[in-house]
Parts: C-alpha cells; sequence; structure tokens
C-alpha cells in the first residue's frame, strides 16, 4: 500500500545495487523515532547492539539487556522511593478528585500547589538545580501511581518534564541548563511544540519557520503549532521550527529546536481544547509571531531539531508504559473486587468461567505491561545505548493492553461499570489519545519493523562485500554460513540461558529461541522477495511488527517471573504462572504472524484488502448501498 507520505515518516529505502541482493538502507522515521544510524563504511563491520528487538530481525537471541532482569537501584535509591511513594499516593487518595477536575475541564489549584510542593514537575531534575534528581526506575514507579488514579493529571505532569523541558535535561547546554532547571521545578510550566496542521506522524513537514535576524543576535519565529499539552499555560517552550542551513553549497531548510519564552513577546494561545479525554489536562494551539528567540537559545544546534525531537520521545516512552500500568492494576483490582462480592444464579461471578478468563488474561497484560516498563528504564538506568525500539514497543503494548483491561473491567462490572459512579467510564476515554500521541501505534510499527530491517540488512550488506573478497574475509562467511546451515537443519543454539531462568519456564525460552531464528529468517526471505520496496509493503511489515511484541514481550516476563523464583519472593508462584501463560501464547502467534508475510493466500489477501480500503476511500465510505436498496 503506497503513500507519499509514509515514504518519508516511516523510514526512505535505497537499494543497492540492481545486479547484487536489494537490501534496504533506511534513512529516517519521521515524527516518532531516532534518526536512523547510516550504514557502516564498507571494512568498518556492520554495527553491532546489544538490543534484543534489533538482533532479533537478525535471527539472533541477545539476551545482554533481557536475562536478567534488570536491578538498577542502590540502596539509596530504594530508601529514598519507600519514602516518596506513602505519600504521592496519600496524596492522590485523599487529595486529587479525578471526577471533578474531568467534569471542570481543570485541574484543582490545590492539587496543582500541592503536586508543585511535592516536587512532582521536577522527578528527574538534578536537586542541585530544584528537582529530586530520580532516575528512570524511580520516575517510572512515581509516574505508576499517578497512572492509577488520574490520567489527566499524568498527562499535565508528563508534557511538562517527559517532552517540555526534556530537551534542555538532554541536549541542553550548561548555561541553558542553569537558567531553565531551575525556573520550570520552581513553579513555571514546560510544553514540547511540534505538532502542526499540516504534520501528524510526518514531523518533518512542519510549516513554522525561524530565519536569523540581520544583526545575528535572534531567530525570528513565525508559525503555530495545535494540540499542544500546556500549551496555553506553559511559559517555558521546547519549539521546532524550520531553519535555512548552508548544505553542499546550497541552502536548504532544517529542523532546529528553540527554547523559546512566553514572555520574549508574540507568543499566544488559543482557547483550551473541547477533548474525548483527558479532559483536565490544558490542550491549546500556540501562535508565534515575529518572536525573537536568542541565538542562545538554541538547543541540540543549528538543524539537528529532528534529532533533538526523536531523542526527547524516546527518552520518555517508557515513562508512558509505566503510568498505563498503574491504570491496568487499578482497573483490575476494581473488577476483581466486584467479581469476588457479586453474585448471580447463585454462584459469584467470580467462579465463571468466563469471569476467570477475563481476569487472567487482564492480569497477564499489566504483568507484561509492567515488565516492559521496568525493563526499558532499568536499561536506560544501566547505560544502554540501544533500548529505542524496546521503548517503542512498550507504549505500543502498553496502550493497546490498558484498553483491553478497562474495556473488560467496564465488561466485568456490567451496568454499573457504564456509570459515571465507578469511573471507569472516565479511564476508557482518557485512555484512547494514548494509542495517537508521542508517535501513533500505526507508525510506531513500522519503525520498530524497518528499523529492525535495516540492522538486519546492514549486517547482510557486510556478507555480500565480504563475497567480493573471500580471502580476506574467511572468518565471516564461514561464521555466517555455519550460522545459516545449523538453523536449516534445525540445529542452531543460541546463548545458553537456563541458568538465568526458572525450570519451569526453559521449555517456553527454547521455543523462543526457536521463533527468534525463523523471525531472521522471515525478515531475510521478505528483503529477497520485495527489495527496497519492503518500504511499501505494510500488511508484512505489520506482521513482522507483530512478531517482534510478541517475542520482546515473551522474554521480559520470562525474565521478571525468573527473578521473582530466584529471589523466593512470595508471589514467585503467581508470577511464574503468569508469564507461562503469556508466553505460551505469545510464541504459538509468532510462527502464524510469520508465515503471513510469505504464504500466498495471505498476499492475496493483503492485495484484496488494498483494494477495498482504497475504493471505500474514494468513494468516501461504503460504496455498496443498503440491501433495500433506498
Amino acid at each position: 500500500m503506497k503513500s507519499a507520505k509514509l515514504l518519508t515518516c516511516a523510514n526512505r529505502c535505497i537499494s543497492g545495487k540492481s545486479n547484487s541482493l536489494p537490501l534496504p538502507k533506511i534513512n529516517r522515521c519521521r515524527g516518532l523515532a531516532t534518526e536512523a544510524r547510516a550504514e557502516p563504511a564498507p571494512n568498518k563491520g556492520a554495527r553491532q547492539s546489544a538490543s534484543f528487538t534489533l538482533n532479533l530481525f537478525r535471527g539472533v537471541l541477545e539476551p545482554a539487556q533481557v536475562f536478567p532482569f534488570p536491578e538498577p537501584l542502590s540502596d539509596d535509591q530504594r530508601q529514598m522511593l519507600q519514602e516518596l511513594v506513602p505519600p504521592v499516593e496519600k496524596f492522590f487518595q485523599e487529595v486529587n478528585d479525578p471526577a471533578k477536575n474531568d467534569a471542570d475541564a481543570k485541574i484543582e489549584d490545590n492539587t496543582l500547589s500541592g503536586l508543585w510542593e511535592l516536587g512532582a514537575f521536577g522527578l528527574q531534575v538534578p536537586a542541585e538545580m530544584g528537582g529530586l534528581g530520580l532516575s528512570n526506575t524511580q520516575y517510572a514507579r512515581l509516574v505508576e501511581v499517578v497512572g492509577a488514579h488520574d490520567l489527566g493529571v499524568g498527562i499535565t505532569l508528563g508534557a511538562h518534564q517527559s517532552i517540555g523541558f526534556k530537551g534542555i535535561l538532554l541536549f541542553g547546554n550548561p548555561e541553558q541548563k542553569a537558567k531553565y532547571l531551575p525556573r520550570v521545578t520552581g513553579g513555571e510550566y514546560a510544553a514540547f511544540c511540534l505538532t502542526e496542521p499540516s504534520s501528524g506522524s510526518d514531523a518533518g513537514s512542519i510549516k513554522t519557520r525561524a530565519v536569523l535576524s540581520p544583526d545575528g543576535k535572534h531567530f525570528i519565529l513565525n508559525g503555530s503549532k495545535i494540540w499542544i499539552s500546556n500549551g496555553g499555560i506553559a511559559e517555558i517552550m521546547t519549539v521546532f521550527a524550520q531553519t535555512p542551513v548552508q548544505k553542499d553549497g546550497k541552502t536548504v531548510d532544517k529542523v532546529t529546536a528553540f527554547i523559546v519564552e512566553r514572555s520574549f513577546g508574540g507568543v499566544s494561545s488559543g482557547p483550551p481544547e473541547n477533548k474525548m479525554g483527558i479532559k483536565c489536562s490544558n490542550t491549546t494551539e500556540v501562535y508565534y509571531e515575529d518572536v525573537k528567540v536568542p541565538v542562545e537559545n538554541v538547543l541540540g544546534g543549528v538543524g539537528n531539531g529532528f534529532k533533538v525531537a526523536m531523542n526527547i520521545l524516546n527518552n520518555g516512552r517508557f515513562g508512558m508504559a509505566a503510568a498505563l500500568a498503574g491504570t491496568q492494576r487499578a482497573a483490575l483490582r476494581q473488577a476483581a473486587e466486584h467479581a469476588a462480592t457479586r453474585v448471580q444464579f447463585g454462584r459469584r461471578i467470580a467462579d465463571y468461567g468466563t469471569i476467570q478468563e477475563k481476569l487472567a488474561r487482564m492480569a497477564m497484560l499489566q504483568y507484561t505491561t509492567e515488565s516492559l516498563a521496568y525493563m526499558v528504564s532499568g536499561n536506560m538506568d544501566t547505560g544502554a545505548q540501544d533500548y529505542h525500539l524496546e521503548a517503542a514497543i512498550s507504549k505500543v503494548f502498553a496502550s493497546d493492553s490498558a484498553w483491553t483491561v478497562v474495556d473488560e473491567a467496564i465488561q466485568i462490572l456490567g451496568g454499573m461499570g457504564f456509570m459515571k459512579a465507578t469511573g471507569l467510564e472516565r479511564v476508557l476515554r482518557d485512555l484512547r489519545i494514548f494509542r495517537i500521541f508521542e508517535g501513533t501505534n500505526d507508525i510506531l510499527r513500522l519503525f520498530v519493523a524497518l528499523t529492525g530491517i535495516q540492522f538486519a540488512g546492514s549486517h547482510l550488506q557486510e556478507l555480500q562485500r565480504a563475497f567480493k573478497n573471500p580471502t580476506a574475509h574467511l572468518s565471516l562467511i564461514f561464521s555466517e554460513a555455519g550460522r545459516r546451515a545449523t538453523a536449516a537443519v534445525g540445529l542452531a543454539r543460541g546463548p545458553d540461558l537456563g541458568p538465568l531462568l526458572a525450570p519451569e519456564l526453559r521449555p517456553l525460552a527454547a521455543e523462543l529461541g526457536r521463533c527468534v531464528l525463523e523471525h531472521g529468517r522471515s525478515v531475510e526471505a521478505a528483503l529477497l522477495r520485495h527489495g527496497k520496496r519492503i518500504v511499501d509493503e505494510q500488511f508484512v511489515l505489520n506482521r513482522l511488527a507483530s512478531a517482534a511484541v510478541d517475542a520482546y514481550t515473551t522474554a521480559a516476563v520470562l525474565s521478571r517471573a525468573s527473578r521473582a523464583a530466584r529471589l523466593r519472593l512470595p508471589s514467585a508462584a503467581h508470577e511464574l504462572r503468569l508469564a507461562e501463560a503469556w508466553a505460551d501464547e505469545a510464541v504459538g502467534r509468532i510462527p502464524r504472524l510469520l508465515a503471513d508475510t510469505r504464504e500466498p493466500r495471505r498476499l492475496r489477501q493483503y492485495a484484496r484488502l488494498a483494494e477495498l480500503g482504497q475504493a471505500v476511500a474514494a468513494a468516501p465510505g461504503q460504496p455498496s448501498p443498503n440491501p433495500l436498496n433506498l
């Protein structure tokens, strides 16, 4: 299914020479991820990575960031969390009123002032600049508490620090940090201003412009942004605009990030948007008219705005998974309490198989979401560099799972769940946006697939180069040939994970290993079949991405449950059952998903669906009349 826009937002694909294996070099995934890394130069070797998901696309099971489950907290950090969590829990139970926030479409003033006093708006800012200096894992735990109580408040907090001033933390120079970080922890709100009317996922198509003033002291900023969280209340904004830069003797436009203050003048906001959910969070349009931005407020360098934006989004996605793990835990508790007390036909509804299955699947989804959040945050805290695909998977999985869990909680409560009094209808409305913003789930799946394919392709291209000069690359040729041969006859063995896994989970880990090998073969087959056209084969890409999600979530739960068994936690038996239940179904789906990337019947169905979709779009709507033809 061809789409010019998705060529720019889901990576452009450039093939090699026509007489060579058509492997793609994917340049950029606009609007949702890091700039893709360039293909390694000849003789320097393909890029290596400890990422589980990147290596999955090669058919290699890389355990470094998965087994054992991360343990990143020091004793002092754990003690700090023990001191922070109870007052935050108490605050949300006794002070914050989510129903009133939703009804009034604003957060109560006493709630906001209390959150500032708690330090909730500066969780990861260094203590010497007014924040709490929390690690990613500590941050995840507190965000989980917020997600269990009020997602609208969570968006206000997240828009401020997870993306609003996160660029200053990641890319700010010492002077920028010293000037702005004390302010964003001392009462001034921040916002992340990227989206425009003509650019949603395609962040590279923004129209807002900034031109250097004649005296060279300012950039003159003009344009507008839409759907900006905290847009009407933010004093400090990270704004992205096109700027003219010199490249190869020509003037071209490249995106640059700026720190913009409302007090600069020329900054205004529209009225708050009337939204489906997260009503209490402030969402507005923001306008910039001849705003004079000092040159020292360029963030990350002129022309590097795309890199800044994507790293901000990548860095914060694990927080969404943590928040939604809390949401799911709260909804599951509410559903379980109702099921344990509601009597129908002389029995508690919890005694019926249908309700038991719902509760079990809700628990599996919550456990898996939580495992992803803390695995990604733990990897980040222990210095991992390649976690972007795993962070994207955590966001996709968490937002899809939270919708299912809360929907099922409403179903278990029946008519009572549909009433406002239970609060679940508000949570369901709040949840819907999570599958859309900070990278839509549809685009993120394409990002996972295309970035993984690029990584696999770079290794295959290295092998191609080796065959052009075989005497100089015998070790590479023989090692790769050996790996492929043993895989082909079913003798390939991955790393020995036995000591890192609970005995009950080892058979499922072995099955996961076989799925990883098959994933790599399926990626290579897709590249051979489609070549540079792979970027347009979204039906195939989506199945490869879904298989990657199942593989990574399986690894995460196997690792976490094994940790519980190793530490002999009271919950270990339950965690082992959860992991077995999730992994058994997930590894069962992977072969079917991978087969769907190549089976002629499925490929014919994809072509049929593409034609149907095009016909509906052209109509627009359902082209066929109702049966009465009236």
